[in-house]
């Protein structure tokens, strides 16, 4: 994969820079790490966005939350991947923690834990994707098997100490309690931490565990250092649909828990 990668990026460059790689002023590698390293400019779209660049920007760790279709992974993703990249003499990784669901134990899952990680990886290989300055697939791969994005689930999270990290804690309303609890007492020194959740989307599926999602939301807004952003129907930037949906479902006072 790294060689057809190589092969691929070296047909698009420059013809100055291919005349530098011919006369041996820079290496092959050189062009790969810096294709990887790079990524689109992502400007936010509506107010409550803007508001979570500029918490961020002022150093806050953020809470993100409230309707689907609103950009808070997607956010999160590119402001963690951003700060690693710009700050690399504090930050060495950018962590990306889920809980898995429905069992959270991934066994049922063919595989080695990397194979059955990969389901739940998805959406974050389409999002850096999405980021990459030219629709790369491989970009999310790429920045893993160069150390700068690290994923892990909560089966396997306690026991760590994650430091010099920007922590993405990702749909944390399918998160009981006690793995959320488990998920902010690893952060160690050098980090910033970013949740993300709809409680909407609940996909727990035994109702003996109920999500802590609404006590630790009423944590994070006692901590100073937190900053909290609530989406609405305004901020849904997915699609018209989704938009209209989700407006009607509120009107008729349905959701998916009722």
């Amino acid at each position: 994969m790294e060689k057809a990668y190589l092969q691929e990026s070296i047909m698009k460059l420059s013809r100055r820079q291919k005349r530098m790689l011919e006369q041996g002023k820079v290496e092959e590698s050189d062009f790969l790490r810096d294709k990887a390293l790079k990524t689109r400019i992502i400007k936010p779209i509506t107010d409550n966005q803007k508001q979570a660049f500029e918490d961020f920007y002022d150093d806050q760790n953020l809470l993100l939350t409230g309707s689907a279709g609103t950009g808070k992974t997607f956010i999160a993703c590119y402001l963690g991947l951003s700060e690693i990249l710009q700050r690399p003499e504090i930050y060495d990784t950018l962590t990306i923690v889920r809980s898995v669901v429905p069992t959270r134990d991934m066994g049922f899952i063919p595989g080695k834990i990397h194979e059955k990680q990969q389901v739940y990886e998805m959406p974050y290989t389409a999002i850096f994707q999405e980021l990459s300055l030219d629709d790369d697939r491989r970009f999310y791969d790429r920045l893993k098997s160069e150390g700068l994005v690290n994923f892990i689930s909560t089966s396997f999270i306690r026991g760590h100490t994650l430091k010099n990290s920007i922590i993405i804690v990702d749909e944390i309303q399918n998160m009981n309690f006690n793995e959320l609890w488990t998920v902010i007492t690893r952060v160690g020194k050098n980090c910033r931490i970013i949740f993300c959740g709809d409680i909407k989307q609940n996909d727990l599926y035994n109702q003996r565990q109920e999500s802590g999602f609404k006590n630790f939301f009423k944590i994070l807004n006692s901590m100073e250092s937190f900053s909290t952003t609530e989406f609405n129907i305004n901020d849904i930037v997915r699609s018209d649909m989704v938009k209209e949906f989700i407006a009607t479902a509120d009107k008729l006072s349905i959701s998916p828990n009722t």
